[in-house]
């Protein structure tokens, strides 16, 4: 098993990439600490993955607050004994985020603080924690937006994943002699409810789907087996990159019908 012996902390586990991930690393032999601010889904999700024998646990974290992401981190040192890989998977993409005149204030601020400094408190916390294991892995969920501008107007999110692709490089500089490694995971267009609530018009979908030269919205599940590359020992020379799993779209300039 690829993760056999490691402790993996996922935000964001109760749905999404974060449950697939939750339940595809604990299939390959991980504890792993599911963490998200919906306790149904998060325990949901555990319970999934403990009804295979596999381990997991819970914890119930904003990850926006210092507070939360520091008690997420002890919380799985105290539980498994070490934390060795740390996705930072948590984010939002708020129906009201549109162009920069109508995107309100309190939109912009509220996915910023989840997105970008989620990330930066969970790296905060974490990295002791990595240290203290004697190294290991960091994956932040970044977007195809963060190198491309998105065909439909969402100016905060757009930004937050910019941030979050930034921010990946320095760590992964900063920490590479540590034997940490840091990568943002870069997907494309996906089906899941946070897109599909965006994209909530047919007209919406088609104006993604005619850039993905592939012709379809990517799967949760094929962005956690990219995520289990990062975390395993597979990836050992692998750090600061933005690993995008994208359906081809930000290679393309125009799609082939």
């Amino acid at each position: 098993m690829r993760l056999q012996n490691k402790t993996a902390l996922i935000t964001g586990g109760s749905s999404g990439i974060g449950r697939e991930s939750a339940i595809l690393f604990a299939k390959e032999g991980a504890n792993v600490v599911v963490v998200d601010v919906n306790g149904n889904g998060g325990q949901e999700t555990v319970a999934m993955i403990r009804e295979k024998g596999q381990q997991a646990a819970y914890f119930q974290a904003d990850v926006s607050k210092a507070a939360d992401c520091e008690a997420m981190v002890a919380f799985a040192e105290k539980t498994y004994g070490n934390l060795h890989i740390l996705f930072n998977n948590a984010g939002i993409m708020h129906s009201s985020d549109d162009d920069a005149v109508s995107t309100e204030e309190d939109v912009w601020d509220l996915t910023m603080n989840i997105n970008v400094k989620g990330v930066f408190m969970g790296c905060k916390y974490g990295i002791p924690a990595l240290r203290r294991a004697g190294g290991g892995s960091i994956i932040n969920t970044a977007s195809f937006v963060a190198i491309l501008g998105a065909a439909t107007p969402q100016i905060a999110y757009t930004a937050s994943k910019g941030a979050v692709l930034s921010m990946s490089r320095e760590l992964a500089i900063i920490h590479a002699r540590e034997n940490i490694r840091v990568n943002a995971l870069c997907p494309g267009p996906l089906r899941t409810e946070l897109l599909m609530k965006f994209l909530n018009t047919e007209e919406k979908k088609q104006r993604r789907l005619v850039h993905i030269p592939m012709g379809r919205f990517g799967e949760a599940r094929e962005m956690a087996q990219a995520a289990l590359y990062l975390a395993s020992d597979e990836s050992s020379y692998v750090t600061g990159t933005e690993f995008l799993v994208d359906g081809g779209i930000t290679a393309a300039y125009v799609t082939p019908l």
